[in-house]
Formats: structure tokens, C-alpha cells, sequence
């Protein structure tokens, strides 16, 4: 099955083909396992294993990983097929909600009412198992309210950053 992944913006062609992947053209032999209740993931990619926090956002996955907090988006075949047949071209909801991937310590809100982000930019930094984690916009919107404040304690799941579509 061939995927489109995307990393922030940038998009990676995935192949999985039985015990490996292609990535971008390059044969790998990958195996991703969860670790039984808990949000880890362990990647074993060409014999090196990396561990990875990954949080289902309802549009897409917020991964941790180096203390960083990245947005990534999976699209099968199917879906690129259909959003072709449909004449969507932007791959990206525009507005929305940003909410926290998990529990957390406001430390910075790092946008302004009014301003414009586009997809993958940093909004909220929130300090969660001492570490300091970088909340990102999933879409492309104009930000129409602030709900945490620094200093604020939050819940998985808590509304942080609202965005209004831009006007064409």
C-alpha cells in the first residue's frame, strides 16, 4: 500500500512492502510496535530503534520526539484519489482548533489575535514531563481567540488556540 506522509510540510512517499518500506525511493526494512497502554510507539528502521509519543489529534498525529512536538498527516492511495475526483488541491483544513496533545504548563503562547499561521506553526509551548513542547497549528487560519494563558495548567484535549479561515 503507498502512502503520502507529511512532516510538518514536508510530504514523504511511503510504500509498505511486507517486512519493509520504501521512503522516497529508498528500501527499508521497518517494524513500528505500540507498547501496550501508553501513547509509545517503538520505530525499528534498519536495525535502529527510536521510541516516539504519539497522540491521534483527529487530524492527523502529534508526535514527540527530540522534545519537539510535530504535526504529521497520513494519506492513503484511496484518499489522494478521492480528494483529486473532489478538486480539493489544499491537502490542509483551513481554521479549526488547536488543542492540547496532553496534560501541561502553559509556559508561552507564541501567536497574537489577528495574526495569520500557516499549518505547522508553533502556537502554545507547553512544558509537560519536564520537558518544554512545541504545540503547532494543524491548518492554515487567521487566529481568532486565546483560551490558556501563561502559567495556566491545561488537560489533554483543552481548547489553546482558535483560527477562523483567512478570507480569500
Amino acid at each position: 500500500m503507498k502512502y503520502t506522509v507529511t512532516v510538518e510540510r514536508t510530504e514523504h512517499d511511503v510504500e509498505v512492502i511486507g517486512e519493509g518500506v520504501r521512503v522516497n525511493g529508498k528500501l527499508l526494512t521497518a517494524r513500528l510496535e505500540a507498547i501496550p497502554q501508553t501513547p509509545l510507539r517503538r520505530l525499528v528502521l534498519d536495525g535502529a530503534a527510536r521510541t516516539y509519543a504519539m497522540i491521534d489529534s483527529g487530524n492527523g498525529w502529534e508526535v514527540l520526539s527530540g522534545g519537539r512536538i510535530r504535526s504529521v498527516s497520513i494519506e492513503d492511495e484511496r484518499m489522494q484519489q478521492l480528494r483529486s475526483a473532489a478538486g480539493a488541491g489544499d491537502r490542509y483544513d483551513h481554521g479549526g482548533i488547536v488543542k492540547a496533545p496532553m496534560p501541561g504548563l502553559v509556559m508561552r503562547v507564541e501567536v497574537k489575535v489577528g495574526q495569520q499561521v500557516e499549518p505547522g506553526a508553533g502556537v502554545v509551548v507547553l512544558e509537560a514531563m519536564k520537558m518544554e513542547n512545541e504545540i503547532r497549528a494543524g491548518s492554515a487560519g487567521i487566529v481568532s481567540a486565546i483560551r490558556v494563558e501563561p502559567g495556566q495548567t491545561v488537560e489533554k484535549g483543552s481548547v489553546l488556540v482558535e483560527l477562523e479561515p483567512r478570507q480569500a
